[in-house]
């Protein structure tokens, strides 16, 4: 999975910012996406600069808010209906868009799932014909050595695409259980990013703190002053 894509899918349930959506993308994929926060920044800002996400003001407390421009919204779109990140796994992919989509308030995750049904029916009958062709080619003219290896060729192919094939049965009953299951879908957190400096101190506050350290640094004084002097 994309970062780019998993970011601009948690942008449909509306503006964040980017701490709010590092978090999300977490959560929202069971743990599965727990990146550097520093990647997801970086990745907003390329998706800024590919016009997919824009400004959308600030919070209550100034931190800057994002939101999904048109194009932003049908790339979003394009990859909960199933169009894979380029050189993603499939497995991968189904797993994380099946959970954010699941995840999201308002998403038509029943949709997207029997969407990755239909894909992991078809990847397995394609893989089963191909396990299934293992007679090997006319090896007319081929020296016996030459047979004989590429007759090993032949059956690591029928054995690859049996272990596609049975893949693609586990990703269908993965499929059906969470069918089964209750879907849960919840609102974005707030959640604040960590300053790094303590807040400061109301007037009354403060004052009650230095008060509280000119006694602690006065007690010793007070505590050998009362002390009888050695005879």
């Amino acid at each position: 999975m994309a970062v780019r894509d998993a970011l601009l899918a948690l942008l449909t349930a509306g503006p964040a910012y980017g701490f709010q959506l590092h978090g999300g993308l977490a959560a929202r994929t069971g743990g599965r996406r727990n990146i550097n926060v520093g990647q997801t920044y970086a990745t907003l800002e390329r998706l800024q600069k590919q016009r997919l996400v824009e400004p959308a003001g600030t919070t209550d407390d100034g931190l800057p808010l994002h939101r999904l421009t048109a194009a932003g919204a049908t790339a979003a779109q394009a990859w909960l209906a199933g169009s894979d990140a380029a050189g993603a796994d499939p497995w991968d992919e189904t797993v994380d868009r099946v959970l954010i989509a699941r995840s999201l308030p308002g998403s038509d995750a029943e949709a997207v799932v029997a969407a990755e049904r239909e894909r992991w029916i078809g990847r397995r009958d394609e893989a089963s014909v191909a396990a299934g062709t293992s007679e090997p080619a006319a090896d007319a003219g081929l020296e016996p050595d030459a047979a004989l290896h590429r007759a090993a060729e032949d059956q690591l192919v029928a054995l690859a695409a049996a272990a596609e094939a049975a893949r693609a049965d586990a990703a269908l009953a993965w499929l059906d259980a969470l069918t089964a299951a209750e879907r849960r879908p919840f609102a974005p957190r707030v959640e604040r990013p960590k300053r790094g400096r303590r807040p400061a101190r109301a007037p009354a506050e403060e004052s009650a703190a230095e008060e509280a350290e000119a006694a602690d640094a006065a007690a010793p004084a007070s505590r050998e002053a009362a002390q009888p002097a050695d005879a």
